[in-house]
């Protein structure tokens, strides 16, 4: 939001020089970025009038004017601008004036000498002389009745300021002049100036129909007809320089002042060529196949999420965005109908950035305005319409004001306590009275509470906090002293069979993972392609439009992370995450860290491309694979034990992936990244990855103090030969059910697959998985017979269930 020092002052005027109010103003929440002189300094540069101009007797591109700069005597001034002219008010800059300085970086004196033989007494000025503008066509010609002899700094005002402030979505109410003259006017007292409405005549009975067919798009739309103006006619020079110092270029005067009344109260408005408009307008959603050829030139498909405005025959106007180019006015226009409106600010949100543009109204309309002011803006608008482009046959019908769905404003409590309480500063009712009454906020006042109605330009006013960011504001953050937290300190005592995700993300990073970190929204496709998810959680308002669901696998995000390497000649890549996915649950309810209908699960991640090694002389280099991964996430639950069942998973090769269970239940999946998803995503080879629930993998084993034998053990190796299809796990399954119930299971204390051979020998059908026995007793010597038993068991049961013999 930018403004005029000057124009502000005009409507309140605290006894404040420009630095405080700056100050004042960001440390009331409104950031002041950037105070900016309008214009640079400069001295003894007056309004003049040209008397007469003559051909220079020795240069045919240079005049000698005679100037009256209202000192009685005329200026004798050689002028070489292409416009001077006799009887032109132009600006003159006399001798011993100083110019802002030039391409050198030197102020410019201006001196009395010779110009090819003619004396000159001044320097005829054009605005880039100046430093108020950086084009120009020769002089700056001023209006015929502009005073001779003034200081042009006086008559243009450029002993003004321009405020650039810094909004944050909630001060909507601040997006104009009157409004940050309402904070000014709050803080420091000062009162405000306004001007009463001024009504104009009406002297026409002539009403555009209109029918409002969304109220859930526009509560209140109010237009009236006016006939008979002068477009041609010129902007005034003070509007002219309150729009330029406000950032706005002027156009045409029914445009400029349109834009004029939407800075100074904050309400945008628009004005049809009421001759370009077929019948009646009907406000209403739009409809799937209709476009609009818009003011910017460019063409919009709009459907059923985006409001318009049309008529009996086309779309006129996107509404609360921008109007259409069919009715926009021209220097020929002389009947308009000029229109005010409120629209629901959930019902423009995020229109304007589908269709890739911002304008004004929609930052403002998105945000919330004002309500009950809508007839008299109008009023304000019709007033500036009449004096500056009105003619005698200027006809002005009366004002149709619809309003037919407008906010319920319900009081909003504060507890004078709490306010204390958050703010940290001793609060009276009087005090917070006082602050409320300063900005204008309605309240009814009990002992300790306020009920507070908040006006119907203030659109952020939901929630106690809201009120006491209010008092914070005004009683002044400098205000309140610093203090030192104060509170109790305690030990929390962390449960010994868990660790932290910090710990997980350190044992990560020494397995030689890097973290990322990316962001939660992703592509709805990788929804599709990495967890088969055809229904994710869409965002309303995605920050692009890309990134438009909630992920619910963090492979998706971890397979982005490859190809972006990749694409940047890495060979080798080891990442990892640790994020939360989201997903459907309805049992999920309401809660310090929940939203209902939501589950939040933190997940971990990791994901490895390329060499299984970095490149050395020892090893020839080989691609990473399943096992070199599996082995990395058993190092993670160690000495948990994991099993791994057959797994059918979107996003991984059907034949080289697995289920990760542990204690029964499926906590993740690991595997091999699917052919399909190498193609689509240009991965040269087939990245490794695991996603696991990151609370089991926070779950440890409190180690148990158990003797160590003092006797010796011993080793027994069983070559086993079992069908093809059987799996090493359900083997080992079958050798701990038997050990679980068997008396001398006690002395078998691991069991470890070490061979797995298919070839001569062997069937087609069949393969040999050797296993290795570490055999103790914790009692006493081991003895063969022991041993011989248990193992003759176990070879008993895997040929029961499995029908496996023993190699030979």
């Amino acid at each position: 939001m930018q403004f005029s020092e000057n124009w502000l002052r005009s409507i309140v005027n605290p006894q404040i020089d420009s630095g405080a109010l700056s100050h004042l103003l960001t440390m009331s929440g409104l950031e002041v970025e950037e105070v900016e002189a309008v214009a640079p300094p400069f001295s003894n540069v007056v309004v003049a009038e040209v008397k007469e101009v003559v051909k220079h007797p020795n240069a045919d591109r240079l005049n000698v004017c005679q100037v009256d700069v209202g000192t009685g005597i005329l200026l004798n001034i050689v002028c070489g601008a292409p416009n001077v002219r006799a009887g032109m008010k132009a600006i003159c800059a006399k001798a011993g004036a100083v110019l802002p300085p030039g391409a050198d970086g030197k102020p410019f004196e201006i001196k009395v000498g010779q110009l090819r033989g003619v004396e000159s007494q001044g320097m005829m000025c054009s605005s880039k002389e100046l430093g108020i503008s950086e084009e120009s066509n020769g002089l700056m010609e001023l209006p015929a009745d502009a005073p001779v002899g003034q200081s042009i700094r006086d008559y243009l005002g450029l002993d003004d300021l321009k405020f650039t402030i810094k909004l944050t979505p909630n001060k909507a109410d601040c997006l104009s002049v009157l409004g940050v003259a309402r904070e000014v006017a709050a803080l420091t007292g000062a009162p405000l100036m306004l001007e009463p409405t001024r009504t104009v005549a009406v002297n026409s009975d002539e009403i555009l129909p209109v029918k409002v067919s969304a109220p859930d798009l526009c509560g209140r739309f109010a237009g009236r007809v006016i006939r008979g103006l002068n477009a041609r006619a010129a902007t005034p020079e003070w509007m002219k320089r309150r729009l330029e110092r406000s950032g706005q270029r002027s156009v045409s005067a029914l445009v400029d002042i349109s834009n004029y009344v939407m800075l100074e109260v904050g309400r945008p408005s628009h004005v049809f060529d009421l001759a370009k408009i077929h019948g009646s307008l009907d406000v209403r959603w739009g409809k799937t196949g209709e476009s609009l050829k818009l003011l910017n030139g460019n063409t919009v498909a709009v459907d059923e999420w985006v409001g318009v405005i049309a008529d009996e025959q086309q779309i006129e106007s996107l509404a609360g965005i921008m109007g259409g180019d069919s009715t926009a006015v021209s220097l020929d226009t002389t009947d308009i109908y000029l229109e005010a409106a409120f629209w629901w600010p959930n019902a423009i949100q995020g229109r304007a950035r589908r269709f890739n543009f911002s304008t004004d109204a929609a930052h403002r309309f998105e945000r919330g305005v004002d309500y009950a002011t809508v007839p008299d803006h109008l009023e304000r608008i019709t007033a500036l319409l009449i004096d500056i482009c009105g003619t005698p046959d200027s006809k002005v019908g009366p004002i149709d004001d619809q309003i037919v769905n407008l906010p319920v404003r319900t009081p909003v409590v504060l507890r004078t306590a709490r306010a204390a309480q958050v703010i940290g500063v001793p609060l009276t009712d009087a005090m917070i009275a006082d602050i409320f009454t300063r900005l204008h906020l309605g309240f009814v006042q009990e002992e300790g509470v306020f009920h507070v109605t908040a006006p119907t330009y203030r659109f952020d006013i939901e929630i106690e906090e809201d009120l006491i960011e209010e008092v914070a504001r005004v009683y002044g953050f400098e205000n309140i002293p610093t203090r030192p937290p104060t509170a109790p300190s305690a030990m929390l005592i962390e449960p010994e069979n868990t660790r932290s995700l910090f710990a997980i993300r350190h044992q990560l990073a020494d397995l030689g993972f890097q973290e990322v970190v990316n962001m939660s929204f992703v592509e709805s496709t990788w929804e599709q392609d990495f967890a088969g998810n055809l229904e994710p959680i869409r965002l309303q308002n995605p920050i692009a439009s890309q990134l438009s669901v909630m992920r619910s696998s963090l492979i998706g995000s971890l397979v982005a992370n490859v190809r972006y390497n990749i694409n940047r000649k890495a060979g080798r890549v080891r990442a990892f995450e640790v994020g939360g996915v989201f997903k459907r649950n309805a049992s999920i309810m309401d809660g310090p860290l929940t939203v209902a209908g939501y589950d939040q699960p933190k997940r971990v991640a990791a994901i490895a491309y390329g060499p299984a090694l970095d490149e050395q002389w020892d090893v020839a280099t080989r691609a990473v694979d399943f096992f070199d991964l599996k082995a990395d996430l058993e190092a993670l639950f160690a000495p948990r034990q994991l099993r791994f069942s057959t797994a059918e998973h979107p996003a991984l090769h059907p034949g080289r992936s697995a289920n990760v269970m542990l204690d029964d239940q499926q906590i993740g999946v690991i595997g091999e990244l699917h052919p399909r998803w190498l193609q689509k995503y240009d991965l040269p080879q087939a990245p490794v990855v695991f996603e696991v629930d990151a609370e089991a993998l926070r779950g440890r084993i409190v180690p148990v103090y158990a003797e160590i034998s003092k006797f010796p053990g011993a080793t027994r190796d069983l070559a086993l030969v079992v069908k093809q299809d059987v799996p090493a796990q359900s083997v080992l399954d079958a050798f701990t059910a038997e050990i679980a119930v068997n008396p001398m299971g006690k002395i078998v204390q691991a069991v470890v697959l070490f061979d797995e051979y298919r070839g001569k020998g062997l069937e087609a059908d069949e393969k040999s998985l050797a296993f290795r026995f570490s055999l103790q007793d914790t009692q006493s010597t081991l003895q063969d017979d022991a041993v011989d038993a248990i193992m003759a068991a176990v070879l008993a049961t895997a040929s029961t269930k499995l029908n496996a013999k023993l190699r030979a």
